[in-house]
C-alpha cells in the first residue's frame, strides 16, 4: 500500500514536470517569432536600378537576418515621389535629380549606366546617325533600306511618360515626346529587351547595362553605337559615351539607421561585383562626394 502511494505521487510529479517544461518551451519559442524582431526597408522606383538594388539587398539580408528589404519598381518619377511623400524609405532614380528634386531630397549614386540604341540581332544595320534616328522617331523615316538595311518597315518603341530613360533619350537628340510617333509604348527595360528581341523590325533604346546582360545570356539583340561611340560599359566607364548616368539613391531626409547603413552598404566595394554582374560601372569611393549630396 505504501509503495502504490509512493508511485502514485511519483507519477504526479513527473506529469507536473513535463507540463511545465512544455508550458516553458511554448513560451520561449512564441518570444523568438522572427517577425517580432524585423527591421523592413521599402525602396521603389526606376527598373533600371531595381535589378542591381535587389541583389544588394539579398546579400544585405543575409548578413542581417533580422532586415527584410522590399524593392520594387514602377520608374525613376515613382521613386522620386515616393521617397517625397516617405511612402518609400528610399527610391530609385536612374538619372541626376533636377534642381527643384534636389532641394528637397538626398541622393547617393550607386553606379553609372549609359543609354543607347538596340535593334534585333539579326537586323544588319551596324549604324545610325543622330539625324535619322531623329528622323526614325519622328516617323520621317518608316523602311529600315533607308538606313542601310532591308526592305522592311521600322517597328518604333518608345518609353512610357515617367521613365528616366526616355527623360534622357529626348534630351540628347533634343525631341519632344510629342513628336515621336510610335508604334509600341513600353515601361521598364525588360519590356524593350523583350519586344526588340522579338520583332526583327523593331528598334529601342534601353540601359546599355541591361541590353548587354541580356546579350550575354543569349537574347537577340545588338546594341548600336551613338555619336559614333560605341555603346559598351568600357565606354561608360571612361567616360566617352555621351550618353550616361548616375543610378541614384534618394531619400526625403538625411538617412539614419538602417536606411543609412543600407546605402553605405550599397556605395561599399563589398557590393562591387554585383555592379560588375549586373553590367554597370562601380562608383570608387573616392568619387562619392562628387555623386552624392
Amino acid at each position: 500500500m505504501q509503495n502504490r502511494q509512493k508511485f502514485t505521487l511519483l507519477a504526479v510529479s513527473l506529469a507536473t514536470c513535463f507540463w511545465l517544461q512544455s508550458c516553458t518551451q511554448t513560451s520561449q519559442t512564441e518570444t523568438r517569432s522572427p517577425d517580432a524582431v524585423q527591421e523592413k526597408l521599402t525602396i521603389t522606383g526606376s527598373s533600371t536600378v531595381a535589378p542591381l538594388v535587389s541583389e544588394i539587398a539579398k546579400r544585405y539580408e543575409a548578413q542581417h537576418p533580422g532586415v527584410r528589404i522590399d524593392v520594387q519598381t514602377g520608374g525613376s518619377s515613382r521613386g522620386i515621389a515616393d521617397a517625397r511623400s516617405r511612402l518609400a524609405d528610399i527610391g530609385m532614380v536612374s538619372r541626376t535629380l533636377k534642381p527643384d528634386e534636389a532641394k528637397e531630397l538626398h541622393s547617393f549614386a550607386i553606379a553609372r549606366d549609359g543609354i543607347s540604341i538596340i535593334v534585333n540581332a539579326d537586323n544588319p544595320v551596324k549604324a545610325i546617325d543622330d539625324k535619322k534616328v531623329v528622323e526614325i522617331y519622328e516617323g520621317k523615316i518608316e523602311n529600315w533600306k533607308e538606313v542601310g538595311g532591308k526592305d522592311a518597315p521600322i517597328t518604333v518603341v518608345n518609353k512610357a511618360e515617367g521613365r528616366s530613360t526616355l527623360e534622357l533619350f529626348l534630351s540628347y537628340f533634343q525631341l519632344e515626346n510629342s513628336e515621336i510617333k510610335a508604334d509600341v509604348v513600353i515601361g521598364d527595360n525588360q519590356q524593350g529587351i523583350k519586344t526588340v528581341a522579338g520583332n526583327p523590325n523593331a528598334i529601342g533604346y534601353v540601359s546599355i547595362g541591361a541590353a548587354e546582360y541580356d546579350i550575354q545570356h543569349g537574347v537577340p539583340l545588338k546594341l548600336l553605337p551613338i555619336g559614333g561611340v560605341e555603346a559598351t560599359t568600357q565606354t561608360v566607364r571612361d567616360e566617352s559615351f555621351p550618353l550616361s548616368r548616375p543610378l541614384n539613391l534618394v531619400t526625403k531626409t538625411s538617412p539614419s539607421g538602417l536606411t543609412q547603413e543600407f546605402i553605405q552598404f550599397a556605395q561599399s566595394e563589398k557590393v562591387y561585383d554585383l555592379v560588375k554582374e549586373q553590367n554597370f560601372v562601380a562608383i570608387e569611393a573616392k568619387n562619392l562626394a562628387q555623386t552624392s549630396r
